[in-house]
């Protein structure tokens, strides 16, 4: 019985090394024959029982010599036939035939709308400037009139770093106008965008990371005028001539007044009645008059010198341009969101 068992085996090595499949298909009903779930050496292996005692060790090492010859002509033929595949798509290939041509990404309609964000200011004298998102408290909040008990400096608004109190993700970039006006004399006329952090619930209207564009002019005799005449050409500049403006009365720590802006929408159609909550007039940006005590904390002269601030949510601008509903949807990076935007600049 046990020399059956043994020629059993040399015969199926035997077969193993006769077999020349020249096609996929060929080659597929070898691994199946040799190496699949039901392979030919599996009965084999159950033979063993069948052997003497002092005999089972050559045995189980001549089957396992079976099986890696069995791998081993697979892993060659596999390789022979895809070496002779290649060399026939080689064979076949036109080197004069144009190529394809490559796809050409767009813009993302964050960074298309801060970049028109930009342009309209700079196009009236204001230069971009730029500071960490890794800020420290001082800049970030003391600096802008905000003090250590303010509700913006709780852990449910703001992401301290591990182990700091000192050291954050940056709610704004009013950060930067800080830094500013630290390190440079008035006139000062800048606009800061830039990616801000604030521990919120992610929903279709907000977000915990999203970008802001601020802006920030201080000389001598600047007026709240000055400041609504600014804000009223970017209005006409980013959403149309025909836009008009109004200012409400508001609150924030570094401004003094303060003011809410808001845009004529119109209620021409019915998501106009939806975002405009039916007035027709839609919030798009917050401003003020920057707060004496601000301008001292930063060692500027309150007596001599004055300025405005503002600033918004480039997410919210992006949205109303591109009428999208769920900010949700900037962030996600799906391409077929994107492509609709392939033509923004």
């Amino acid at each position: 019985m046990a020399h059956e068992a043994f020629d059993k085996i040399k015969a199926i090595i035997k077969e193993i090394e006769s077999q020349k499949p020249e096609t996929a298909e060929a080659l597929e009903q070898f691994r199946i024959r040799f190496l699949g779930s039901k392979n030919a050496l599996k009965e084999l292996f159950g033979e063993i029982r069948n052997v003497a005692n002092e005999r089972k060790k050559e045995y189980g090492q001549f089957v396992n010599e079976a099986k890696m010859a069995a791998e081993a002509k697979f892993k060659a033929l596999k390789e022979e036939l895809e070496a002779s595949a290649e060399e026939a798509s080689a064979q076949q290939l036109d080197l004069t035939a144009p190529g394809e041509p490559l796809p050409l990404g767009a813009r993302h309609p964050i960074a298309s709308t801060m970049n028109r964000i930009v342009r309209i200011f700079e196009r009236i004298g204001f230069v971009v400037a730029e500071g960490p998102e890794i800020e420290d408290d001082w800049h970030n909040f003391t600096a802008m009139n905000t003090p250590e008990d303010h509700p913006a400096r709780d852990m449910q608004d703001t992401y301290y770093l591990r182990n700091s109190t000192e050291m954050l993700l940056r709610t704004h970039t009013s950060s930067v106008q800080a830094r500013t006006m630290t390190s440079q004399k008035p006139p000062i006329r800048i606009i800061a965008p830039g990616r801000v952090y604030r521990n919120e619930t992610i929903s279709a209207r907000a977000h915990c990371q999203f970008h802001q564009v601020e802006g920030l002019y201080i000389d001598e005799d600047v007026s709240f005028a000055d400041m609504k005449q600014t804000l009223l050409h970017f209005t006409k500049e980013m959403y149309g001539p025909e836009k008009e403006i109004r200012l409400r009365p508001s609150y924030f720590p570094f401004t003094e007044p303060s003011a809410e802006m808001d845009v004529y929408w119109g209620l021409e159609t019915e998501t106009d009645y939806r975002i405009t909550k039916g007035t027709g007039w839609l919030e798009i940006l917050g401003c003020g008059m920057v707060d004496p005590q601000v301008l001292e904390n930063c060692g500027i002269d309150p007596d001599r010198y004055s300025g405005f601030a503002f600033g918004m949510g480039i997410e919210r601008q992006a949205m109303l341009l591109y009428n999208i509903n769920d900010i949700r949807l900037l962030f996600e990076n799906d391409v077929r969101f994107l492509k609709q935007f392939t033509s923004v600049v």
